[in-house]
């Protein structure tokens, strides 16, 4: 992978971690132009971003890693930073939510959990931090879009779109494991989200969730 960020201690505490995790990284970058350059020429699986990248360090990362999805499709994308944004991360995802990750560096307490994020992604998954989901939601209301969906159904959907696994929504939910497949198999009818042989249905119904959420 590729991890692109101008604090050299933090960059080395992410490679770190990252290495130590099981993970292979290719190129080390500290500023936009760099991690473009070098993402493009060694083409990893994934490229971890700070969005405030030299040279003007406002969005340059994030502009780094919208132009990475257009131009390698394949790759997965993780934009790791302090900023809690809602827009930052809809700009990132555009039309599609497979192989994209929004994580707040404040969040990444568990190597564990962090590193499992990141092969997600790698994967074609997503890993959306839950503060940036929450903010996303419009209070009180019920889009349209999901209206077919139960109360049970939209907060599956919900924590399917913060990136937990079966297992991780039946904890938070407080149900089994077998529940939670049998609710998001009922999503995915509801939604009319039909059979993908290649796995991204779960993507598909989390990319209806956020933008019928921003309505």
């Amino acid at each position: 992978m590729s991890v692109g960020e101008d604090d050299v201690l933090l960059r080395r505490g992410v490679v770190r971690v990252l290495t130590d995790g099981g993970l292979d990284v290719v190129a080390e970058s500290g500023s936009a132009p760099e991690l473009l350059a070098k993402t493009l020429a060694y083409k990893p699986d994934v490229a971890v971003v700070d969005i405030g990248l030299p040279p003007h360090r406002g969005d340059d990362g994030l502009q780094v890693a919208v132009e990475l999805r257009r131009r390698l499709p394949s790759i997965g994308v993780v934009v790791l930073t302090q900023h809690d944004e809602p827009a930052y991360a809809m700009e990132l995802i555009g039309d599609r939510a497979d192989g994209v990750g929004y994580l707040l560096k404040e969040r990444v307490g568990d190597v564990t959990d962090f590193c499992a994020d990141i092969v997600r992604v790698a994967h074609g998954g997503s890993a959306l931090d839950p503060t940036v989901v929450a903010k996303m939601m419009r209070p009180n209301t019920i889009p349209e879009q999901l209206a077919l969906l139960t109360e049970r159904e939209r907060a599956v959907l919900a924590a399917m779109a913060e990136g937990q696994s079966n297992a991780g929504i039946a904890r938070s939910l407080l149900i089994s494991t077998a529940a939670v497949e049998k609710h998001v198999t009922s999503i995915f009818r509801r939604l009319q989200i039909p059979e993908d042989p290649a796995g991204h249905r779960r993507v598909q119904a989390v990319l209806r969730y956020i933008t019928a959420n921003q309505g």
